[in-house]
């Protein structure tokens, strides 16, 4: 990069030593991998199918179906600081929405759009997000309970963030 010294740069996060009580995976996510990659750290199971997938997490709350996340062994450790009654963030990889639609025509009669102008799952790379409450939550066997989600059942989960409100809402206020 223009301008960057070798002489200024910054250890990577990778070559740090890990502080005191922090626990290093056994496996680093994506080390096998050439290039960039994504490691699943677990799934969503709901009740949703292809044929009755609430279309948006409105939908799916007001059926009152909740869902629950299962993280695998390795990440477990990674849920303390979380509980009951807090909102997340949940990243996850709609595995077996298409991909190969850039201009979409949505069922809901908007016309035309770019697929960087909708919220649907068809996408070139379909990671969509959900804002969701935990409503149970269980370190030892790595299952949160969720107040709703809509995706289909054993949907991979990416990445799990907490949600702040001042941070996550554009400006510390609602649009």
């Amino acid at each position: 990069m223009p301008g960057w010294s070798t002489d200024r740069r910054r250890m990577s996060d990778t070559q740090k030593p890990p502080r005191p009580g922090e626990v290093v995976l056994d496996v680093t996510p994506g080390a096998a991998a050439a290039g960039p990659s994504l490691e699943f750290i677990g799934e969503i199971r709901t009740p949703w199918g292809p044929d009755d997938c609430p279309r948006n997490l409105i939908q799916a709350r007001e059926t009152g179906a909740a869902a629950r996340v299962i993280l695998r062994p390795e990440f477990r450790p990674g849920l303390l600081g979380l509980e009951p009654g807090q909102h997340v963030i949940l990243l996850y990889w709609m595995d077996r929405a298409r991909r190969d639609l850039i201009r979409q025509n949505p069922r809901h009669g908007a016309g035309l759009r770019g697929a960087f102008a909708l919220r649907s799952p068809i996408r070139p790379n379909p990671v969509s997000l959900a804002t969701v409450r935990i409503t149970t939550l269980d370190a030892q066997t790595g299952e949160l309970g969720i107040d709703a989600i809509d995706c289909f059942d054993r949907t991979p989960l990416l990445d799990i963030k907490p949600w702040k409100p001042g941070i996550d809402i554009p400006d510390g206020r609602a649009p």
